[in-house]
């Protein structure tokens, strides 16, 4: 006997918004944390200047944990406004332009980070 009755749910990928909301957790996490560190290493002793930033970025192990945190942020910035455009814009060819600018533009700040970090 068919059920004639209630509303039929499509069931998409399992954990799907977890995966996502895990991500940006995780993300704020490492940024937190890389912030912290660089406030210590500011509020060490002596003159805050250029002399001090460049020292503090000269490291090759600082530069690659800046690298990997603009990296966190451009995904966790990715996932946010991937889910504004999702939840508020509703035509779809405006929502797919929306997205294509956001990971252009995204795309574009981690290679002008690149060149910033490594003078390239």
């Amino acid at each position: 006997m068919a059920q004639t009755f209630g509303s039929k749910r499509t069931v998409v990928g399992a954990h799907y918004g977890l995966r996502d909301w895990l991500a940006q957790r995780v993300t704020a996490a490492l940024m937190a944390l890389f912030t912290l560190a660089l406030v210590v290493q500011v509020l060490l002793p002596g003159e805050l200047g250029y002399d001090k930033w460049a020292g503090i970025f000269s490291r090759q192990w600082m530069k690659v944990l800046t690298f990997v945190v603009i990296v966190s942020l451009a995904y966790h910035a990715w996932v946010g406004m991937r889910d504004v455009w999702m939840d508020y814009v509703k035509p779809v060819g405006i929502k797919l332009l929306l997205q294509v600018f956001t990971i252009v533009w995204l795309v574009g700040c981690l290679g002008w980070a690149v060149q910033v970090l490594w003078r390239l």
